[in-house]
């Protein structure tokens, strides 16, 4: 048994999985990793299936003492990680020690860190799924967000050798490479100018945006509003523009059904790097088409 005992717990650190599907239906948001991908390489690298819970690290840290040895990862953005005070290396299986301490210092790169411990967490679910949700989550998933001087317990797993995960089989943090969408279910409602806003301009990812949905400071040009659109399902990557014109990606969290008009939604791979987006930071759209 190796346990983990949380000294800070962070500006926002969660248990997440891979998400809680099938029951979308009822209302209840799909959850998860927001850079699954990057979840899936952490648990890769110690040995747990990809469906493992992973702790979901934002910008700024927590900062956890391990009792008992183990073996961990981290993936995803560059949070300045270090034991003991010594940096260590990212997409790489580490061996930690009784007592060693794990911290993070400043954001380098990306938002979002995921960090992945060998063996079966100690921790309850719920409808399948370990991850926070996005309501009720004292009721439902009372472990699933980390707070100063929690313990959390891992019942240790077979040990595994070092590896390490080249920069090319890693999710790119760019974000400097504009995020590729699909056309959206009211696409045609658009004009052409407001398309060519949409494509063509740079939007500010506001600082009120969250685990549900990024919303972006600037509007649509010439944007007029749109009948109002009967309230259908949408999912993780689905935009939607607000009755003044501003887009709204949707992410993790993200409600079931939604009424504004849905002008694209992003793909899978490019979703996992949007996630690595902070507020304050440009995104760029790029059409694509299904093959």
């Amino acid at each position: 048994m190796a346990r983990l005992h949380f000294l800070k717990s962070g500006l926002q650190t969660t248990v997440q999985d891979l998400g809680r599907h099938g029951v979308q239906d009822l209302g209840i948001p799909i959850n998860g990793a927001m850079d699954k991908a990057s979840a899936q390489l952490a648990n890769q690298l110690v040995g747990n299936d990809a469906n493992s819970p992973v702790l979901e690290i934002t910008l700024l840290g927590p900062k956890i003492q391990f009792e008992g040895p183990c073996q961990i990862a981290i993936t995803g953005a560059d949070l300045s990680a270090e034991i003991n005070g010594n940096t260590i290396p990212l997409f790489r299986t580490i061996n930690i020690e009784h007592g060693d301490v794990l911290s993070f210092g400043k954001p380098l790169i990306g938002c979002r860190a995921y960090l992945a411990i060998n063996g079966k967490w100690d921790i309850q679910s719920w409808l399948g799924s370990f991850s926070a949700s996005a309501t009720n989550t004292a009721q439902t998933t009372p472990d699933s967000i980390i707070e100063k001087d929690q313990i959390l317990e891992i019942i240790r797993g077979k040990e595994q050798p070092i590896i390490a995960i080249s920069e090319s089989e890693r999710t790119s943090l760019s974000i400097e490479v504009p995020i590729k969408v699909y056309s959206g279910p009211e696409f045609e409602a658009f004009s052409d100018v407001e398309k060519q806003s949409f494509f063509g301009d740079s939007f500010t990812i506001g600082q009120d945006s969250n685990r549900m949905g990024y919303r972006l400071k600037e509007a649509l040009n010439c944007y007029t509003k749109k009948e109002e659109v009967i309230s259908s399902g949408v999912i993780p990557g689905t935009i939607q523009i607000t009755n003044s014109g501003q887009p709204i990606v949707l992410m993790a969290d993200a409600q079931t059904t939604g009424g504004y008009p849905r002008i694209a939604n992003v793909s899978s791979t490019d979703l996992d790097r949007l996630a690595q987006f902070k507020p304050g930071d440009k995104v760029k759209f790029e059409l694509i088409s299904f093959k």
